[in-house]
């Protein structure tokens, strides 16, 4: 279950789907996987649900494909048969959260009361939906919630959009999301498989939150690095800043000897590190492991990427 948690958090937003039509499942995963997230919920609110689970993990074995509202049993064999790699419902069934569990499937029961996370509890269950979030009082019921709680984590569906996928993922005990909003139903069912892509792109992009930190720029030392910060600050008027092994000058950082990257380095933020490294780890990206450094939560907020960019080493890290 836990390596099961560990891969829904690091892809951030699992796309919850409604398949009327089980010969557009994979052309939808694909698009889905192209826009940067190789995940999908399918729901079995449709005949074809189970078919459509077995075409997308038959064909894209990439792709991280579980079951949604799974409301029995036999619903739940059916899913596991089709190849689902994890089970979630809308509440909390015993029976289908006992099958589930004895059947070694990861099983994400909906919740949204605290007698509800006590009966997921007394299951043996950490990780829950919230559900639905939303219309059960949002990011501020589930913080206060959860507060009892301190090991349980969730997984916030249903009315969850661009304008609240922050706020939710911003909190500590979200390890992802559930939304429905890059895969409209309308473009589900006119084909237009361009455009779920564009909208999960913009998902993706809005959950990570690339921005430029600072350029750092090596000296031969502190003296050359002090005068440089003292041409820029009295040029631009940018404030100056002294640290132990670099002096800023605004967004500069001049370092006091000849740093990581042969000119320099180039810090980019981002909301979660770990995810990133996911993100640009598809796209062919390698990091140098040895500079990972993991934050009090004990997940990654600072890594070096392997490669230099004309003369700059590039690092992620942690936006504040």
């Amino acid at each position: 279950m836990e390596t099961m948690v560990e891969r829904i958090s690091e892809i951030g937003i699992i796309p919850v789907i409604k398949i009327k039509d089980a010969a557009g499942a994979v052309p939808l995963a694909q698009a889905l996987a192209r826009g940067g997230l190789p995940a999908a919920e399918i729901t079995f609110r449709t005949a074809c649900a189970a078919e459509a689970i077995q075409r997308i993990t038959s064909e894209l074995p990439d792709m991280l494909v579980g079951a949604g509202t799974v409301l029995t049993v036999e619903q739940a064999k059916r899913a596991k048969e089709a190849g689902a790699s994890f089970i979630v419902s809308p509440g909390l069934n015993p029976e289908v959260v006992s099958w589930c569990i004895e059947a070694g499937v990861p099983v994400i029961p909906g919740v949204c009361t605290p007698s509800d996370i006590e009966k997921a509890l007394s299951l043996g269950l950490y990780t829950v939906k919230f559900f639905p979030a939303e219309a059960s009082g949002g990011v501020a019921m589930l913080k206060a919630m959860s507060a009892p709680y301190g090991d349980v984590r969730f997984m916030p569906t249903g009315g969850v959009n661009e304008k609240n996928l922050l706020e939710y993922l911003s909190f500590p005990k979200v390890v992802a999301c559930g939304g429905s909003f890059m895969v409209n139903e309308k473009l589900i069912d006119s084909g237009d498989y361009a455009a779920i892509t564009a909208l999960t792109e913009k998902a993706v992009s809005l959950m990570l939150g690339y921005r430029l930190v600072h350029i750092g720029i090596n000296s031969a030392g502190k003296e050359e690095a002090a005068a440089a910060a003292d041409f820029l600050c009295s040029a631009f008027g940018f404030g100056r800043r002294e640290c132990s092994a670099s002096v800023f000058a605004g967004d500069f950082e001049i370092m006091h000897m000849m740093g990581r990257g042969r000119n320099g380095h180039i810090a980019v933020g981002v909301n979660s590190v770990s995810r990133a490294m996911f993100s640009l780890g598809r796209k062919g990206i390698r990091f140098d492991m040895s500079t990972l450094r993991l934050g009090k939560d004990g997940r990654p907020d600072f890594v070096y990427l392997a490669d230099e960019l004309l003369g700059f080493a590039i690092h992620l890290v942690n936006n504040d």
